[in-house]
């Protein structure tokens, strides 16, 4: 049993697989304290030494998750994926325990909409949204994007060959296409904030922020 005390930075994840088992170790090497929850003892095995904690639990129980002190961990992921009935039911546990901060993986359209349904604050899907962005980097000259929210993308692509060494408020770029250059990365430096005296140079990496077709635009432009 894991020791009952708030832990609102601590995160539990529930599904060891590559998608859970992945993102437990990385919070792990953040030195953020992690609860690992599989139902496959070898799995559970394989884990032991990695994460702070490692538990072989059924997490469609409430009683066992109650035990586990799951109530006292601020977030949760649900990383169960192929076996639907499990990933529903676990998020509907942890949203009767009353879990603040709620993560799903989703395998599908269907499967999101029930998991927002009994209680997931936020739903993912793996492998559509790599490729989602993955179409748009190779269909486009873009060299890296995130769709932040629907219809509004954070790219990061070459400055334009056009820029010419002037300064960024004289280029109407916000006017012109309608995003905003929020960073700029001179070749060999790092990323700083970009301001209207900033002088942009066409070897420079920016990140662009913007309505996503307003973006991929711009992008294109480059």
């Amino acid at each position: 049993m894991v020791d009952k005390k708030h832990r609102a930075d601590a995160v539990v994840v529930i599904g060891l697989g590559r998608f859970g088992g992945a993102l437990a170790v990385e919070l792990a090497g953040r030195d953020i304290e992690v609860l690992g929850v599989d139902s496959d003892p070898r799995i559970v095995q394989q884990f032991s030494g990695r994460l702070t904690h490692v538990v072989c639990a059924d997490s469609t129980d409430p009683d066992a998750m109650t035990q586990l002190g799951v109530t006292e961990f601020g977030r949760a992921v649900v990383g169960i994926g192929n076996d639907i009935e499990a990933s529903i039911l676990t998020t509907s546990v942890l949203t009767d325990l009353g879990v603040p901060d709620i993560w799903a993986k989703s395998i599908s359209l269907q499967h999101s909409r029930i998991l927002e349904r009994v209680g997931a604050h936020h739903v993912v899907q793996p492998e559509h949204d790599m490729g989602e962005r993955v179409a748009h980097l190779v269909t486009g000259r873009m060299l890296d994007y995130v769709e932040v929210d629907e219809g509004y993308a954070l790219i990061k692509t070459k400055a334009p060959g056009w820029a010419g060494g002037r300064p960024l408020g004289e280029l109407g770029i916000r006017k012109e296409y309608g995003v905003t250059v929020v960073g700029i990365k001179k070749p060999g430096g790092r990323f700083t904030y970009a301001t209207s005296d900033t002088v942009i140079q066409s070897g420079d990496t920016l990140l662009v922020a913007g309505e996503a077709d307003k973006a991929e635009r711009f992008a294109e432009e480059t």
